[in-house]
């Protein structure tokens, strides 16, 4: 269509509206109002900490991010009011090329649940450019949060950075068998994360991931015994052997045909 014709089809039309930036307190007047008492109390059933919460689900709290946008003062504002929900979705609009090292510290510090700690390293923290810094730094942390956001982190890079080599994530298995002792249920199932989604990445690091599981049962300490066996059961399953070697394979050129 000539340029003439779309402007006369275009004139009048309304213009789509500008995204307005939420305020922190417009933000958290809406989480208030979406809270649900009982959807509160079934979060403690998933052993996450109500004393500061509202009880929001997480489809509810992605629709507000996505109308507040990504906005890392607002994120921060919101991470400041110590609200279990607001801090989820300060997780969600926070801009990963503005988040420090410095803020990744104290916002580690502050964690107090899974979910949030799980929030921020899957929305945000495997986007930056510190991740596989503080993936390895916080691992020998005392905190049992910091200390599950180093191996909830080192899960998810494995899934997402497609572009970490091997060697990478070779040097997170010993870091994983080191810390598998540690008998804390959070820590414990982040450091089982690790473990099996850097053995499903593809076929050598599923082979180094078996071994490193087997070093880990072999140093006999009761989570490292469940951490070996969970992830054994996984990474040698014939639905992550199939996939990996399905995704090694050559592709077939268009048209070819069985020999």
């Amino acid at each position: 269509m000539p340029e003439a014709n779309i402007a006369r089809h275009t004139e009048g039309m309304p213009k789509p509206a500008a995204r307005v930036p939420m305020t922190a307190d417009e933000v958290l007047r809406e989480l208030r109002a979406l809270g649900d008492p009982r959807w509160r109390e079934g979060m403690a059933h998933f052993g996450i900490s109500t004393e500061v919460a509202l009880g929001v689900s997480v489809p509810k709290l992605r629709a507000l991010a996505k109308r507040a946008g990504r906005d890392h003062a607002l994120a921060q504002a919101l991470w400041q009011s110590g609200i279990h929900e607001a801090r989820a979705l300060a997780a969600m609009v926070a801009e990963p090329a503005k988040v420090t090292r410095r803020e990744m510290d104290r916002w580690a510090g502050d964690l107090a649940s899974w979910d949030v700690c799980d929030a921020c390293c899957f929305e945000l923290w495997v986007r930056t450019p510190h991740a596989h810094e503080k993936g390895v730094a916080w691992s020998a942390s005392k905190k049992e949060f910091v200390k599950r956001a180093a191996f909830a982190l080192m899960a998810a890079l494995a899934v997402h950075d497609k572009a970490a080599s091997d060697a990478v994530f070779r040097r997170y298995l010993p870091i994983i068998r080191r810390e598998a002792g540690d008998e804390r249920n959070f820590v414990k199932k982040a450091v089982n994360w690790a473990l099996r989604q850097i053995g499903k990445r593809n076929r050598k690091l599923n082979a180094a991931a078996i071994a490193c599981a087997e070093r880990i049962r072999a140093d006999g300490t009761r989570a490292g015994r469940w951490t070996a066996s969970d992830a054994l059961r996984e990474l040698r399953s014939e639905p992550v052997q199939r996939r990996l070697r399905s995704s090694s394979s050559p592709r077939r050129r268009k048209g070819a045909k069985d020999r």
